[in-house]
């Protein structure tokens, strides 16, 4: 199975082609759904990359590939600005799932 990068910059585009991971450049909403309908059809992806950025834009778009199919894997990750998430947001999403404090 093979990775595929959706990215909303050339950095970390460049940044995963140098790594082998081939992808795609993308900046509006149909361009995203465009690309996620095409790497649905590729068999050989097993894991498609998102910038961060389209999690924020456009999470509808993503929950309804994720909810629809379990191939392949949607998976966000920083760009080269950095997480937009806050420093402990893996212990508040355990705090929120499970109702206690760690």
């Amino acid at each position: 199975m093979k990775m595929y990068l959706i990215s909303d910059n050339v950095d970390t585009y460049t940044g995963m082609r140098l790594a082998g991971v081939d992808g795609v450049v993308v900046h509006e909403r149909d361009e995203l759904r465009e690309a996620l309908e095409k790497t649905l059809k590729d068999k050989t992806i097993g894991v498609v990359l998102l910038t961060e950025k389209f999690g924020k834009e456009f999470p509808e778009i993503l929950n309804q590939f994720r909810l629809e199919r379990q191939m392949p894997l949607l998976v966000e990750i920083p760009d080269r600005h950095g997480t937009g998430r806050k420093k402990d947001f893996i212990t508040s999403y355990v705090t929120e799932a499970i109702g206690l404090k760690l």
